[in-house]
């Protein structure tokens, strides 16, 4: 029978990443509020040591390595905020990190890398082909390859988001979170849903390249070519042999949503203009949904706020 994720293993994860990973402040957005006539809140994750969720989900599983595995070195794919999180955890405990990532990923985000002592290798034009060569590295130098989201140590430590929006706000009704590979919402959405199954969990993404939301329609991985966006972060396929997020994502998700460009911009300009917050495109694609949805139904609703790694001509060019 196939491992799977448990209450158990998220609370020994929020136990392991205590003092690398943040707790992460839950606001209330009173301009948000008001324009959806709901009571809404902005966890922020942008609030990150490495400005991002994926700190948690990376800790949680470098840390749980044996200290054979962890002298010899890791090794990870991503489109940017995991290889941050990869490299910052590393260097934490001072061992050697090589982050494979496409030439589609922003400069600010290789440069922070190689800021952070990560060794950067650039290949090919989307995920795929990084996480090909970061498996050729696992079989040739017997480096431990640390995924960015199919893995259950990864999704256990995303999971713990979850448990700190419980803690935080108890009558939670609705979470809304960005989604790409899944595994932010597969942990936040079992954890979620394990207090109490009538929450509702949105995952939003953008409209070209979504490869979860497609696969969620289609009943299986599928995969699509990538497009440029503003949430660039949630680029990427699910990979050819997805054990874990799929099928969670699937069994907890309440709805998929696709959201424009021109709504994504808005998220941005919105936290830039009423937060005083720089966030990333795919941090803004919940604000952007929740902008255009306007429930007006008085629930409390909770928005993932899930990075702040955006490139500076972005900003320049929304500004």
């Amino acid at each position: 029978m196939k491992e799977s994720i448990s209450l158990r293993s998220i609370f020994k994860a929020r136990q392991r990443i205590k003092g690398i990973a943040a707790e992460t402040p839950l606001i209330y957005s009173e301009t948000l509020s008001n324009e959806t006539g709901s009571s809404v809140y902005l966890k922020l994750e942008n609030m990150q040591p490495t400005g991002a969720f994926k700190l948690r989900g990376a800790a949680n599983k470098i840390l749980s390595l044996t200290e054979e595995e962890k002298q010899k070195g890791i090794t990870t794919f991503s489109t940017g905020n995991h290889g941050i999180a990869v490299a910052y955890v590393a260097r934490q405990l001072g061992l050697h990190a090589t982050v494979c990532i496409s030439n589609r990923v922003p400069n600010e985000k290789v440069n922070r890398l190689k800021r952070l002592g990560a060794h950067v290798e650039k290949v090919g034009e989307n995920q795929d082909d990084a996480e090909a060569f970061c498996y050729n590295l696992e079989k040739t130098k017997g480096l431990s390859v640390i995924k960015p989201f199919d893995d259950l140590h990864v999704i256990a430590g995303q999971g713990t988001i979850g448990l700190e929006i419980l803690e935080q706000l108890p009558d939670v009704n609705e979470v809304v979170i960005p989604l790409s590979g899944g595994g932010l919402l597969s942990g936040i959405a079992y954890t979620l849903k394990s207090a109490a199954s009538t929450i509702y969990v949105e995952g939003v993404s953008m409209e070209k390249s979504a490869v979860m939301h497609e696969s969620l329609k289609e009943g299986k991985p599928v995969q699509l070519k990538e497009s440029d966006t503003l949430a660039d972060s949630l680029l990427g396929g699910l990979g050819p042999d997805n054990e874990y997020t799929f099928s969670l994502t699937q069994r907890y998700i309440d709805n998929s949503v696709l959201i424009s460009e021109k709504m994504i911009e808005k998220g941005i300009v919105f936290m830039m203009e009423f937060h005083k917050m720089i966030i990333e495109g795919a941090a803004a694609a919940g604000i952007g949904r929740v902008l255009e949805k306007k429930d007006g139904d008085g629930k409390n609703i909770v928005i993932v706020v899930s990075g702040n790694n955006v490139d500076h001509q972005t900003i320049r060019d929304l500004i």
